[in-house]
């Protein structure tokens, strides 16, 4: 058997598999009209998306970040001027660990309570894992992986009370296969992947519901704004990047997940969602693909650093 065959064969029965949990994820649509959405990062990229996309859908939004200003902006171009009632600000920064249970309840003290929780707010990072201070990793670790989980622990106990709720984390396809120079990123992405899997299942019988979403590239400034491995900011935007799905797509996919109460969802091109399949399947062929990719990368980040 060829690699092509192979591949095609894998290929055709990962596409089975799909239709089948597609079916079976599909249901019928719940109506998040008057919910209240709590989105991190929402200034600007997919968080701002996700803002525009559940506000068109008749929910009230809590724009969550660290730039007051560009929030303000960002809720002046959704109707601030109509929609008062439906659009508030939140300075969150989820580095300033100690505040975040704070913010938590401010957040919840807006409208009342928070029913859909985005977590989306990060830092990329890009640079070989020995020349990566333990600074950078403690960084990127802070934001990707222990302010989304504080923030979490924040709203979830009035999701309990009340017995209802979503919390959807962003992770990475990252978040399920690392690959070189991106260390930093794909450790937080695992832990990510690996929490809010546990906690949906210590959610299952409590009303409420957990969303990983593991995006591949997206048309963002995410790589413009990692992080190296000195601490410095990268300021490339990658061709990967660039070439990247758009968010507002994304962000409707984020939406029909809570519609219809999908547990995880991977909004990337066919190749990296076969990957992850042939991760599980074919590891050696995995690692080899990519150490081969390791060389051009390596390559890249030469020319950048």
């Amino acid at each position: 058997m060829t690699m092509e065959t192979l591949l095609a064969a894998v290929g055709g029965t990962a596409g089975l598999l799909y239709v089948i949990y597609w079916l079976l994820t599909n249901r019928r649509k719940t109506d998040v009209t008057g919910k209240v959405v709590l989105i991190t990062g929402a200034s600007s990229g997919l968080g701002k998306a996700c803002a525009e996309v559940f506000f068109k859908h008749g929910c009230k939004v809590i724009l969550a970040g660290r730039n007051i200003e560009q929030l303000q902006q960002v809720k002046s171009d959704l109707g601030d001027t109509k929609d008062k009632h439906r659009l508030a600000v939140l300075q969150l920064d989820l580095a300033d660990l100690p505040s975040i249970e704070r913010k938590g309840l401010e957040a919840v003290d807006i409208f009342g309570h928070v029913d859909i929780l985005i977590n989306n707010a990060g830092i990329s990072y890009r640079g070989s894992i020995q020349d990566t201070d333990i600074d950078v990793h403690m960084k990127v670790m802070t934001v990707n992986y222990f302010g989304q989980i504080a923030l979490t622990k924040a709203i979830l106990p009035h999701m309990m009370t009340a017995r209802s709720g979503h919390i959807v984390a962003i992770s990475s396809v990252q978040g399920r296969i690392s690959q070189a120079y991106r260390s930093a990123y794909a450790v937080s992405k695992h832990a990510v992947q690996a929490y809010f899997d546990c906690l949906r299942a210590e959610m299952s019988t409590s009303g409420i519901h957990v969303c990983v979403v593991s995006p591949g590239y997206i048309q963002t400034n995410l790589s413009k704004n990692a992080v190296c491995a000195d601490g410095s900011n990268y300021g490339v935007l990658d061709k990967t990047t660039a070439e990247g799905l758009p968010p507002e797509k994304v962000a409707s996919l984020i939406l029909k997940a809570v519609q219809s109460h999908q547990p995880e969802v991977i909004p990337a091109k066919f190749i990296y969602r076969l990957v992850i399949i042939l991760r599980a399947l074919f590891p050696r062929l995995v690692f080899w693909i990519l150490s081969k990719r390791a060389q051009k990368q390596r390559n890249d980040y030469i020319k950048t650093k």
